[in-house]
């Protein structure tokens, strides 16, 4: 028996005597936690869609039957789109220990300067970061997100060594730098770039590498679970981390597909505190597998090519429709609202498409308030608002649009 299934009997256990939902679930489906001995028994358990998260959250506040500790034993409280609460009591040292490993494969190491952009407000992941870093022995520079030129001042003031953070705000950081004037190669000191939280398209990749020298990590996770996969030499297959449990599963039975076959990550963590028992992420990935029934974990991978919702990653962040309806309701009622999501010039582009109730009250003020009001509910910044007939957004059209090309 492997130590992940080992440790993986002992979650089972604790979440089904600790944690009503758990229970309930495994009840529903005539199981015990003794039908569970491997990862391979997962199969077994229904998978718990990402989505009902959020329905059971909203039924018992806040955190939907899952968590297994007193509200007082927490050290934070996240929140992610839905909205879905994540708490942190900090028995779980999975996730950093998977983004030190994941960060070490990269080329960072101890003594590095690491400029971390990633978002320290609410959401996990710039927490999460710094905490690996501080495990590798490296020197962590809190950028957060956004400031292009202060990051750049960061950047070359400090002699940084390491980037983490979206590819796009990284593309960013090189191009605001070539604007005034300055050579990235002889004017900054970045060696190795740990991007996530959106697509790496292979063009830029290339560039990143051939124009740039760095050395490329793209790291694949969410914010309930850390870093679950990692591709560090190009290409579309990312290597799983050896923790933890990552399942790919026909969407309509639950069953693990076959090598080359296509499905939902689904995801057991091993959090005590809150455990996430076959979580479906809505993530499809084909399942790659040099040696079926024999490989371990970590030496599978999985190619990724799409959602199976309705929800979008834009800028590192899931956009939901509910939540531009719900954005726009704010200061349009009767407005129906559609998100068009397209890549220009290597970085997502977030316009809104708006049919007002009243087709001539369009204006400049009021679509300022739209973008306002959509930035407030998900976190990202919209580009530009067209006011459109009724009959641009019929009935029934999605509620958003991805027209992104990552060729």
């Amino acid at each position: 028996m492997t130590t992940i299934d080992q440790r993986l009997r002992a979650q089972i256990r604790h979440a089904y005597d600790r944690a009503p939902v758990v229970k309930a679930r495994f009840d529903a489906a005539g199981l015990t936690p003794d039908d569970v001995q491997s990862v391979a028994d997962l199969d077994r358990v229904p998978v718990m869609p990402k989505d009902e998260v959020v329905t059971l959250q909203r039924a018992a506040p806040p955190f939907g039957g899952l968590l297994t500790v007193p509200p007082q034993a927490l050290r934070h409280i996240f929140m992610s789109p839905g909205p879905i609460y994540e708490p942190d009591a900090g028995d779980d040292t999975t996730t950093v220990e998977m983004a030190a490993l994941a960060m070490r494969r990269s080329g960072l190491q101890a003594g590095d300067v690491v400029l971390n952009c990633l978002s320290y407000h609410l959401a996990p992941a710039g927490l999460l970061v710094d905490r690996a870093l501080l495990e590798l022995g490296c020197i962590v520079v809190p950028g957060g997100v956004g400031n292009t030129d202060l990051q750049l001042q960061l950047l070359r003031d400090l002699r940084i060594a390491g980037y983490v953070g979206t590819p796009s705000f990284l593309l960013s950081l090189i191009r605001r730098a070539e604007e005034r004037g300055l050579s990235w190669r002889a004017d900054f000191h970045l060696r190795v770039a740990f991007v996530t939280a959106e697509p790496l398209p292979a063009s830029l990749r290339q560039t990143l590498v051939e124009d740039y020298g760095l050395a490329v990590g793209n790291a694949y996770g969410t914010a309930e679970l850390g870093f679950l996969a990692l591709n560090t030499a190009g290409g579309l297959a990312m290597t799983l981390l050896p923790l933890p449990a990552v399942q790919v599963v026909a969407p309509d039975t639950g069953l693990s597909v076959g090598p080359g076959e296509a499905g939902e990550v689904v995801v057991t963590n091993l959090d005590p505190a809150y455990p996430l028992i076959r979580l479906g992420l809505g993530d499809l990935a084909v399942n790659v597998d040099p040696s079926p029934g024999q490989s371990q974990q970590s030496e599978r991978a999985i190619i990724l090519v799409g959602r199976s919702g309705e929800a979008v990653k834009v800028r590192g962040m899931f956009v939901h429709p509910n939540q531009l309806r719900f954005a726009a309701a704010r200061v349009a009622p009767g407005a129906v609202v559609q998100g068009v999501v397209d890549r220009v010039d290597q970085q997502d582009s977030f316009e809104l498409r708006v049919a007002l109730a009243d087709p001539g009250a369009g204006s400049a003020a009021l679509a300022a308030a739209l973008q306002e009001a959509v930035r407030q509910a998900c976190r990202v910044r919209v580009n530009g608002v067209q006011f459109v007939a009724a009959d641009v957004i019929g009935a029934g059209a999605p509620g958003l649009v991805d027209q992104r090309r990552w060729d």
